[in-house]
C-alpha cells in the first residue's frame, strides 16, 4: 500500500471517529470554541499532547485509549480548530 493510500485510510478513519463522537457529544467543541475562543482548542490539544507524552513513557491503564487513539484525537482537534477558524 502506498503512503498516499495509507494517508487516505487514516483520514477516512478520522472522519468516522469525528462523526461518531459528534453523535455522542453533540457539537460541543464548536460550542466551546464560540464561547471561549481558540484558547479552548489549545487546552484540548494540550490535554491530548500531555497524554501522548505520558503514553510514550508509561503503559496505558485505560486499554481502550491507545497511543494511536490519542494521536488520532490530536489530529481531529487540529482539524476541528481549522474548521472553526475558517468560520471567522
Amino acid at each position: 500500500m502506498s503512503n498516499v493510500a495509507k494517508h487516505r485510510e487514516i483520514c477516512e478513519k478520522l472522519n468516522l471517529i469525528y462523526e461518531a463522537k459528534n453523535k455522542d457529544y453533540g457539537n460541543s467543541f464548536s460550542k466551546q470554541f464560540e464561547e471561549y475562543g481558540i484558547t479552548s482548542s489549545a487546552i484540548r490539544i494540550e490535554d491530548k499532547f500531555q497524554r501522548f507524552k505520558n503514553l510514550i513513557k508509561n503503559e496505558a491503564y485505560v486499554k481502550e485509549e491507545t497511543l494511536e487513539d490519542t494521536l488520532l484525537d490530536l489530529a481531529n482537534y487540529a482539524i476541528m480548530t481549522v474548521m472553526e477558524l475558517r468560520k471567522e
